[in-house]
């Protein structure tokens, strides 16, 4: 049996899952909140609030996020300057949010968030989205340059980017006690 180039669905999904897994605990959490905000898969108050600055939280980012399925329709196609513009500067605005909120600390995090968020179309201006909100000086300098030294310059230079949907988008997951399982 040949090699056809092309790995099964199955492997990327489990690629995806693995990334995920690699995350700090509160990458996650807020890769999953941001998830359910974003596309009101749940109530995100009730579900993610523990208390008021999390509630404060999680209503600034609502708003932050209305712009998103606005945002999906207008990934530029090119590098035409009309359709930059558009889209990167509130892009930039959103990055800038979710980055200040100290739980996407590294470029890979952001990336798997925005792909989700965003569609694989955004891939390509995914790396001057992180750098420019990065930079920003909302942030303190030691996050600024942990954040930018996070970004890989392969992931800052490519050719080319896959316009292969995301297949994992992660979920909250009740807990289990253990000891109510029966053997």
């Amino acid at each position: 049996m040949g090699m056809t180039g092309k790995a099964p669905d199955g492997s990327i999904t489990l690629a995806e899952m693995r990334e995920f897994a690699s995350f700090a605990a509160a990458t996650q959490r807020y890769i999953r909140r941001s998830l359910d905000v974003a596309f009101h898969r749940a109530d995100a108050m009730e579900l993610w609030c523990r208390d008021v600055v999390e509630a404060a939280s999680i209503k600034a980012q609502s708003r932050m996020y209305e712009r998103i399925h606005e945002l999906r329709t207008m990934v530029p196609d090119d590098s035409g300057l009309e359709q930059v513009e558009p889209f990167m500067a509130p892009l930039i605005g959103i990055s800038a949010f979710d980055l200040a909120q100290d739980r996407l600390t590294s470029f890979s995090a952001y990336r798997f968030l925005y792909e989700r968020l965003l569609g694989a179309g955004s891939r390509p201006w995914l790396p001057g989205a992180f750098c420019a909100a990065a930079s920003l000086p909302n942030l303190h300098p030691d996050k600024r340059r942990a954040l930018l030294q996070s970004i890989s310059e392969a992931a800052a230079t490519a050719i080319g980017w896959s316009n292969r949907e995301p297949s994992f988008y992660p979920e909250w997951v009740e807990k289990v006690d253990v000891n109510n399982i029966a053997n």
